[in-house]
């Protein structure tokens, strides 16, 4: 009879922590959208892909925050080849 080793994280955690990922992905997403778009886009991006891979129950939000981080990405895009800056530009 082998014996194993027991997990180092219980599936209760690791289901904690993926809905901790999808809350996260989310809040930082729609930060993104208004501030630091090059940074939390991405944060976003791969918070939200872990949580749908780890089987998050809050699957919507994690939707959502890899929406959002993908529309930073795309933001930060736009205003780089628009304004050659990544600033927001109000005015003239």
């Amino acid at each position: 009879m082998a014996l194993t080793a027991p997990s180092r994280t219980s599936p209760v955690r690791a289901r904690r922590d993926a809905d901790g990922m999808a809350v996260a992905s989310f809040v930082l997403g729609l930060i993104g959208l208004l501030l630091f778009n090059a940074v939390f886009g991405p944060c976003a991006i791969v918070l939200g892909t872990l949580a749908i891979a780890r089987d998050t129950r809050r699957r919507g939000r994690a939707l959502l925050g890899l929406t959002l981080g993908i529309a930073d990405v795309v933001l930060l895009i736009v205003l780089l080849t628009l304004n050659h800056s990544v600033f927001w530009q109000f005015g003239g």
